[in-house]
């Protein structure tokens, strides 16, 4: 997509330029909401690039969300096919959310300082659509809930989405459909609770895997070739969570060293936390029996 103008007035190359109102481009993309959305607190400079950085995450989540809620309603009615597109596009969508944590990964403590004080109570823990986020990854937790008491819009979104069933409950689902065995207590779980990793459900992966590698992943190879590329897929999605979660925690470790976090958080310690889980933790420990 072109920015530049080139040519004279009477150029037939020449885009048109006299519109009524806004331009097109500006009703479509609202950049002029998104380019003014940046208010800074204090006079260091670094702090507009630390505002810009965030909040491109929050669209990158925006985006994610939506990808891994159109791949869960696929799943629900056995389109692997818009699934798989929807999760292909979410790794190339998660590259890039990664990407953001440049500008911010090499502050120096000193640099992150000079406007540290301007988030106040402000921490990305926060953030409602991660929150959505790791909902959609299976990490269920009511008490997250809680800080978005003030904003009825997020907080019913958030409601509704630890009630739903997760991205992997309907990966899950879609295996017991197609014959495999996925215990029932998994199947029937209440899934505003943390998921939680199951022997079966690795042995069902382990199974999964295997039929996958005798058959050559070929196609038409059955459903467990189709289920590899689902697995592998899946895999790609968490792999990039788990490298989002370890450059946040490089980031502030190198901001902050082991100071509590913004927020009342525990900071590093919060994160360290954080990174060690697996993403999808069967498709990991069934790698082990195949």
């Amino acid at each position: 997509m072109s920015h530049e103008v080139t040519g004279g007035a009477h150029d037939p190359e020449t885009p048109n330029l006299d519109f009524a109102g806004t331009t097109p481009y500006e009703d479509y993309v609202q950049a002029e909401v998104l380019t003014h959305l940046q208010h800074p607190l204090s006079d260091d400079p670094g702090e507009m690039v630390f505002l810009v950085t965030t909040q491109v995450m929050e669209l990158w989540f925006t985006v994610i969300v939506h990808e891994w809620r159109t791949a869960a309603e696929a799943l629900r009615r056995d389109d692997l096919t818009v699934a798989m597109a929807a999760l292909q596009r979410s790794t190339y969508e998660l590259e890039a959310l990664n990407a953001a944590w440049k500008p911010l990964a090499r502050l120096t403590p000193a640099q992150f300082n000079a406007y540290r004080s301007a988030l106040g109570e402000g921490s990305g823990f926060q953030s409602a659509m991660y929150r959505r986020l790791e909902f959609l990854l299976g990490e269920k937790s009511s008490s997250m809930l809680v800080p978005h008491r003030g904003a009825p819009r997020e907080h019913a979104e958030l409601e509704k989405a630890l009630q739903e069933p997760s991205l992997w409950d309907e990966v899950l689902r879609l295996l017991a459909r197609r014959g495999y065995a996925v215990p029932e207590e998994v199947l029937r779980r209440d899934p505003a609770l943390r998921y939680e990793p199951h022997p079966a459900v690795e042995e069902v992966w382990a199974e999964i895997y295997a039929g996958g590698q005798e058959s050559g992943g070929q196609e038409p190879g059955g459903q467990e070739s189709e289920l590899v590329r689902l697995g592998e897929a899946l895999t790609d999605v968490a792999e990039l969570v788990w490298r989002w979660r370890n450059d946040h925690l490089v980031a502030t470790r190198r901001a902050m060293g082991a100071k509590m976090g913004t927020g009342g958080s525990a900071g590093v310690a919060w994160l360290e936390k954080r990174a060690r889980k697996n993403v999808f933790p069967e498709l990991w420990t069934a790698r082990s029996h195949v």
